[in-house]
């Protein structure tokens, strides 16, 4: 029997890399043409931040709130988990994360007027929207790998990341937790397959938790002044 610090990432991967890449480009094929209403709900939300309209708030929320839910049941429960067992035990995770959007998301104010953090979580919302679905011919696959935002988990929750960077609300933070783990568990599942995309979901779990640690930071402050 082998020690345990012999084992590596890959020792825990339950597919190969091509099984994995496989099921992105069958999902998109499956779902072909949605992706295009994805990026324009996504050019949307990123009018709505640039100039913000009375209702455009809880529109934001609610929009984040169906892309979770579906991301659930449609990329989770009904592919992923094909090939990955631990995929139909995040599936709830994602469920609680609609609900979180749609009962603290519904009463934030999301804008680019969050001074420092703002700017990181537009260019993190950027990166999602348009970068993202890149990544797949840089790595040398095809456009038919490519993860779209709303449609894979990906792109999504780094775009969740970054809109919350921009959110102004108490309980903001709340809606970090579910898209940090994600990208912290994608992470170490790219990891093990070498692929290049795994420092931007790395580099989208440090930036969470910015917002966390400014939090912790103004408590004190909250406390010597009520």
């Amino acid at each position: 029997m082998a020690d345990w610090w012999t084992y590596s990432t890959e020792d825990f991967l339950l597919f190969s890399p091509r099984t994995y890449w496989r099921l992105i480009e069958r999902h998109n094929e499956a779902l072909w043409p949605a992706h295009v209403l994805m990026l324009l709900l996504g050019a949307a939300i990123l009018l709505w931040l640039i100039r913000p309209r009375p209702w455009s708030d809880p529109v934001i929320a609610g929009i984040l709130t169906v892309l979770w839910s579906w991301l659930a049941w449609s990329f989770l429960w009904e592919r992923y988990a094909t090939i990955n067992w631990a995929a139909s035990y995040v599936a709830p995770l994602f469920a609680l994360q609609a609900v979180l959007l749609a009962v603290v998301g519904g009463r934030l104010r999301w804008s680019l007027s969050r001074a420092g953090r703002a700017p990181i979580g537009f260019a993190l919302f950027l990166y999602a929207l348009v970068l993202h679905p890149l990544a797949a011919l840089l790595a040398g696959r095809t456009l038919g790998g490519a993860e779209v935002f709303g449609m894979t988990p990906d792109p999504t929750a780094i775009a969740t990341i970054g809109l919350v960077m921009m959110a102004d609300g108490r309980w903001s933070w709340l809606l970090l937790v579910v898209p940090t783990a994600w990208c912290l568990a994608s992470w170490a599942t790219l990891n093990s397959m070498g692929s290049p995309e795994q420092w931007v979901l790395l580099g989208a779990t440090l930036l969470a938790l910015i917002p966390v640690a400014r939090r912790r930071k103004a408590q004190p402050a909250s406390e010597e002044h009520p």
